[in-house]
């Protein structure tokens, strides 16, 4: 060393060293920081107008011990933006004191004024160690860990949502009328049939510029009559009101059809009229029309329409573009297998890609079956599934019990008892000498016996009891029964609205802060989660959901 000074430093550096390397210290430190830390934002100079939408956060602070997912995932898109300044800090009464954490270093090694000359060299390398080598490396590993908390919350409200949102009661099998509001470039209007079937379409110009009212609902009186249409569903994005206010005249002046007309959300359903899969079921459809057919579709059943659509196009998350897609996009796809296992398909009536969430099955497997179902004509049960090209043993024994033929040649084939559990079905039949039909559905013959009674070495007593209560309610819906939303007439854009006024609406989405309703006005209102309940609410998903 040159001299005494060069000498000190290199002391200072491995004392440096050896605090910011000790593991129970660090611990204690980050403890601290997590129970007392407070995460604050500023403004970054300039961008005050810029950043106008992140102004609540030009001058704000929460400990990071309790800040919610969506407040954190809204500072940090602020500081992505190059918006906001986010530091970590800890509330001190005076400024210019040492930082407590130093005094946490200071007690660790036993470092105190005891009037020595060193002491205060002592106090500088505790001072330096802190602000050099320990703060940022914490505070960094704090704010990581608050965006992972965040997003996992916010990936958990999507998948909550999105479960909601599928599993939305369905209209049913009812011949059905989709309206895509627009303006310049007209309503698109299709027609399904019960089954879902495109069956007609139009495009009908009643808003500006043409104006054509008279003939728009001539048009629509025309088709509702033609295909004895039931229910209208509306897209509710731009002129939805309108459109909604067209389909009212429309039952006004027809009383006779006795429609009854439903607003629907359309989120995806531009990406599904442009996607390969729409292309390949209406080749010869035009793109403007497709977007019709999957509104219509959405109302019979929103569970077999939804799956279409990449799950985070249907927009019911909050912050889902600062999430991690990856594990995003993994646990939605999980609550989409979720849904449709726990609904079950027709095997007969159902699309590849709703085919494909079913469990054991794939994409090629899913094509495989509607491949087979076409040349072949409808499965007349369970067992004919196995002549599928690909369809194993162990496939068949994964899928069966989530796949329905509702027309067969056994009943239970309508069911979700697994094929495997049909022996023990048979027992009960020769117990009660009853066929299949008059057993199932007979609540009070099943509640009279014993599920004990049925047990064996591969059947277990909750097995039992599921099979018996499947019998009783056979092929039963989880989803709840239908019911629609009336918007109040008069009431199209904001400046319709007056204080007090109590509405009609669909809750569209529910984050951490509340629900967002679609009222008809064009732009969903939030409701508070303050103000969703008279009594205290922790969860507005306790309270409401989406659809």
């Amino acid at each position: 060393f040159e001299d005494a000074k060069s000498v000190l430093d290199g002391a200072r550096q491995i004392l440096m060293e050896q605090f910011a390397e000790d593991a129970t210290l660090l611990g204690e430190l980050r403890n601290y920081l997590h129970d007392y830390g407070l995460v604050r934002s500023s403004v970054i100079e300039g961008k005050e107008t810029e950043g106008a939408k992140f102004r609540d956060w030009f001058d704000f602070q929460e400990p990071i011990a309790n800040m919610p997912s969506h407040r954190a995932l809204a500072l940090l898109r602020g500081r992505n933006e190059g918006v906001l300044r986010l530091g970590l800090e800890v509330e001190r009464p005076d400024p210019d004191a040492p930082h407590p954490c130093e005094g946490r270093i200071a007690v660790r090694f036993g470092i105190r004024n005891q009037g020595r000359p060193a002491d205060r060299w002592l106090a500088d390398t505790v001072r330096w160690t802190w602000s050099v080598k320990v703060s940022l490396h914490l505070e960094l590993e704090l704010m990581s860990e608050l965006r992972e908390r965040a997003e996992e919350e916010a990936t958990r409200v999507f998948a909550r949502n999105l479960k909601d949102l599928l599993l939305a009661a369905p209209a049913g099998s009812r011949t059905t009328m989709g309206l895509d509001p627009g303006i310049r470039t007209g309503v698109k209007v299709a027609v399904v049939d019960a089954t879902g079937k495109l069956i007609d379409t139009a495009t009908i110009y009643p808003f500006e510029p043409r104006r054509d009212r008279e003939s728009s609902l001539a048009a629509l009186a025309m088709l509702a009559k033609k295909h004895a249409v039931e229910l209208i569903a509306i897209g509710n994005g731009t002129a939805s009101r309108e459109t909604d206010a067209l389909a009212a005249e429309l039952m006004q002046r027809h009383p006779e059809f006795k429609l009854t007309k439903v607003m629907v959300s359309e989120a995806g359903a531009s990406v599904y009229s442009a996607s390969e899969l729409a292309a390949r079921e209406f080749p010869d459809v035009d793109v403007s029309l497709r977007g019709a057919v999957s509104i219509a579709r959405r109302l019979q059943d929103p569970l077999a329409e939804l799956v279409k659509i990449d799950p985070k196009s249907i927009g019911v998350g909050q912050y889902q573009h600062d999430l991690n897609q990856g594990k995003l996009a993994k646990s939605l796809d999980a609550v989409v297998e979720d849904c449709v296992n726990a609904v079950g398909v027709d095997v007969n009536t159902a699309s590849a890609p709703l085919l494909a969430r079913i469990s054991g099955l794939n994409a090629t497997l899913a094509g495989n079956i509607v491949e087979y179902r076409d040349a072949n004509g409808p499965f007349r049960s369970r067992s004919a599934l196995k002549d599928v090209p690909r369809l194993g043993p162990k496939t068949f024994e994964q899928a069966a019990g989530f796949l329905r033929i509702q027309t067969g040649d056994n009943p239970l084939d309508a069911s979700s008892v697994h094929p495997e559990a049909y022996p023990v079905v048979e027992r009960i039949l020769a117990r009660v000498q009853k066929s299949v039909r008059e057993l199932m559905g007979n609540g009070s013959m099943l509640k009279s016996l014993k599920p004990a009674d049925f047990t064996d070495d591969r059947f277990g007593l909750p097995t039992v009891q599921d099979i018996l209560a499947e019998l009783e309610k056979p092929g039963r819906d989880p989803r709840p029964e239908f019911r629609t939303a009336t918007f109040r007439d008069g009431i199209e854009t904001l400046k319709d609205l007056q204080p007090g006024m109590l509405l009609e609406g669909v809750v569209t989405n529910v984050t951490n802060f509340g629900a967002f309703v679609d009222i008809g006005v064009h732009q969903d209102g939030l409701v508070h989660i303050s103000a969703l309940s008279n009594t205290f609410v922790k969860d507005p998903h306790s309270v409401v959901k989406a659809g």
